[in-house]
């Protein structure tokens, strides 16, 4: 895949995932980051169940990338998200 289908997919990956973990995005940058790690978590995480990592540009990537996206920032947002004091 190239270097514009990463982006791609990682930017719409991040923005859906940080959608789903926290209702707001994390930035543009910051959600194609995330996106473009978590679709390489996601497809690590398919390969290692047995099923087909990230093929292309297409829904099934996006799926993979999305749940990788979402692991990752449950991940990033458990290291680095301020706690709050009650």
């Amino acid at each position: 895949m190239s270097i514009l289908g990463w982006l791609i997919l990682g930017l719409i990956a991040g923005f859906i995932a940080s959608k789903v973990v926290n209702g707001s995005g994390e930035g543009l940058i910051l959600d194609i980051v995330l996106g473009i790690v978590g679709a390489m978590v996601g497809g690590w995480l398919f390969h290692f169940f047995g099923h087909v990592g990230v093929t292309g540009l297409n829904l099934y990537s996006l799926i993979v990338a999305v749940i990788g996206a979402v692991v990752v920032l449950w991940i990033y947002h458990a290291l680095f998200a301020p706690r709050r004091m009650i």
